[in-house]
């Protein structure tokens, strides 16, 4: 696990080690136990190391036998073991114990191809010096994240974009069609970034420089078979089995290694089938938050220490009030684009928590994109009823929903938000309803609100409908979202917070077999009776409660609906005042006063959105401003203490 970065000059111009050095020193985060280059004319490669497997011996880059072909790598190949002693039959010599070294020992054998060998999380870049060959590749899901800058004289990569901007000759300034995406979702998804001149190297792609030229490639791509010939029962089965070996192969680590606890089926899940495969206590961690109702609403610390107690944990707890104004500078530093989602947070907190027994730690992000565990993939099932209610009956009730209050958190006011959203979309078709699910800001309202708005026409979110060929609705919704949500923003923030504080973060669900079985399965038996993750749950249930399988789903977030009505209301109306808006020179500021209105007042839940506007406003004195982040947070501060 490392942070890598690279620069090939199409000219033949020499790369300056001073250069690649420069661009480690700012992620320096992510690999503080070793830092290595290899300079070969034109192209250089480099790693910051953060030492997880073969500790003395994995220093990078690697090269091969000959020293012909070299390697960064970030993340951990699951499989390495069983494709070394593969390859050792077969008379390959490695130097290292390093899961990366399997790398170099396949491109030899198998040119390109040997990327679908890996079961892994990754991000590399391979030198071949016979043939002046620059390859770069990211995982089958994107855990890992890879940046690209390309002009006509040169192509970088980096893990993080901030290592990037320091290069001679590029600017900070926004991209207007990847900010119009950012508040339309909330996050900007690859291939896209909100930085101008860079973008994202999009999950399961491979780039290639060779002769001056430039060639990228997809490898791989979920299936859109689906089996209709199993039975519900060898489904369970096979989730079973597969969650178990995924689980599994990921406990591999020279150093202490843990979970995340939520008390949620998914983070159950992964620390039972950990307690499994060990033969010590799971260190487990838990975050909760202390104050009123709305903290409240966000606290599962009783479902996380029911589980703990369960298996045997050696666990460890969390509660907190996050000094918000002081963190956000930081933490959209280390993003390197805004997000609105307050996982973010969290995530970063509990990192911070478990960095202090732990370097590698285990996570359950992706059981509901695999299994169907979002209300969201629910709009089709209770569409279809309300559709089929009296016209007069729907008239009613989109009457009566336009005058419910909209807020997250109290229980009886997120009931309301949740009945106002869904009869605003059930007479939708099923992208647009679920686009509605999905948006922070609806398209028109982003093109309202932009001074300088993008010309209209398809997006991101569009592109991957049409790329998402199943005919299966629930399966379809879920290939979108493999697409993008999964990647460009929950992978992408448990990737950057863990990394802030050097912390691997492994994510066994999202193992690529596990997925490919899950997109196979029928949705009628995916989602069954209305009931999400069913499969999952019925092959969990001779492991977990069923107050825990059952209870209801609550996102690993913070109440910040509650705070910016509170605490964060000061910063709220300084970094969005009508001056500052105006200043920035993006937004009509009058269309950010009204949705401020409007929230306060309860007419619509403006908490992803304002959110959006205050991250990016943040990130932009930061990132654009070129001001360092304790200075901002210091200013943030004095709105607060005034």
């Amino acid at each position: 696990m490392c942070g890598i970065h690279g620069l090939i000059h199409f000219d033949g111009k020499p790369v300056e080690s001073a250069l690649l050095s420069a661009m480690g020193e700012l992620t320096r985060h992510r690999g503080p136990d070793d830092e290595g280059l290899h300079i070969d004319g034109a192209c250089g490669i480099a790693m910051r190391r953060l030492s997880i497997i073969d500790l003395a011996g994995g220093h990078q880059p690697l090269s091969n036998a000959d020293d012909s072909i070299w390697l960064v790598c970030n993340g951990e190949i699951y499989n390495y073991r069983e494709l070394r002693a593969e390859l050792q039959a077969k008379g390959y010599r490695f130097k290292t114990g390093s899961d990366s070294e399997v790398l170099l020992a396949l491109y030899e054998l198998e040119g390109d191809d040997f990327v679908q060998r890996l079961n892994g999380m990754f991000a590399f870049a391979l030198w071949d010096a016979r043939r002046r060959r620059l390859l770069v590749g990211r995982d089958r899901l994107g855990i890992k994240p890879l940046y690209v800058m390309q002009d006509v004289r040169r192509l970088a990569f980096s893990t993080e974009a901030k290592a990037l901007l320091g290069l001679p000759g590029v600017n900070t300034e926004i991209e207007r069609t990847a900010l119009a995406d950012y508040l339309h979702l909330g996050y900007v998804a690859a291939p896209h970034c909100l930085f101008k001149g860079l973008r994202k190297l999009p999950p399961a792609t491979l780039l290639a420089v060779e002769g001056g030229q430039v060639r990228e490639w997809r490898y791989w791509r979920i299936s859109e078979r689906i089996d209709r010939e199993a039975t519900e029962a060898q489904w369970i089965e096979r989730a079973r089995t597969q969650m178990q070996a995924s689980v599994a192969m990921q406990m591999v680590s020279d150093v202490p290694i843990g979970a995340f606890l939520s008390g949620g089926v998914d983070s159950s899940a992964v620390v039972g089938y950990m307690a499994r495969h060990s033969q010590q206590p799971i260190r487990t961690y838990a975050i909760g938050f202390e104050g009123g109702e709305a903290e409240a609403l966000y606290n599962e610390l009783p479902y996380a220490r029911r589980v703990a107690q369960l298996f045997g944990t050696q666990h460890r707890e969390i509660v907190v009030k996050p000094d918000v104004v002081g963190l956000l500078p930081r933490l959209l530093w280390h993003l390197d684009e805004p997000i609105a989602d307050t996982a973010f947070i969290t995530t970063y907190l509990v990192s911070e928590f478990a960095r202090q027994d732990v370097k590698v730690i285990l996570s359950g992000v992706g059981g509901d994109e695999l299994f169907g565990g979002y209300r969201r993939y629910l709009g089709g099932h209770y569409a279809q009823r309300f559709q089929a209610l009296p016209n007069w009956a729907r008239r009613a009730a989109s009457v009566v929903a336009r005058r419910l209050p909209a807020d997250r958190h109290t229980k009886l006011l997120n009931v309301m938000r949740l009945a106002k959203g869904f009869v605003a979309s059930a007479e939708m078709g099923a992208d647009e309803r679920y686009r509605s699910y999905l948006q922070v800001i609806g398209r028109e309202a982003v093109a309202a609100m932009l001074l300088d708005a993008p010309l209209a026409g398809d997006d991101l979110l569009a592109r991957a409908f049409r790329g998402a060929g199943t005919t299966d609705e629930l399966n379809r919704l879920l290939a979108v979202d493999a697409e993008t949500q999964l990647p460009d923003d929950l992978l992408l923030l448990t990737d950057k917070m863990s990394m802030a504080v050097s912390l691997e973060c492994r994510v066994p669900l999202l193992d690529h077999q596990l997925v490919e079985m899950a997109a196979a399965m029928p949705a009628s038996i995916k989602i069954k009776g209305g009931q999400l993750k069913h499969i999952m749950k019925a092959a969990l249930a001779p492991m977990l409660p069923r107050d825990i399988l059952h209870r209801k789903k609550r996102g690993f977030g913070t109440p910040m609906g509650a705070w910016l009505k509170k605490e964060l209301a000061p910063v709220l109306k300084a970094l969005l005042a009508p001056e500052v808006v105006r200043a920035r020179g993006l937004f009509n500021a009058p269309t950010i006063s009204g949705l401020m209105a409007d929230h306060a007042a309860n007419r619509s839940d403006g908490t992803d959105a304002l959110l959006a506007l205050m991250n990016l406003e943040i990130w932009s004195r930061v990132y654009l401003d070129r001001r360092e982040p304790a200075d901002v947070a210091d200013e943030l501060k004095h709105h607060v203490a005034a």
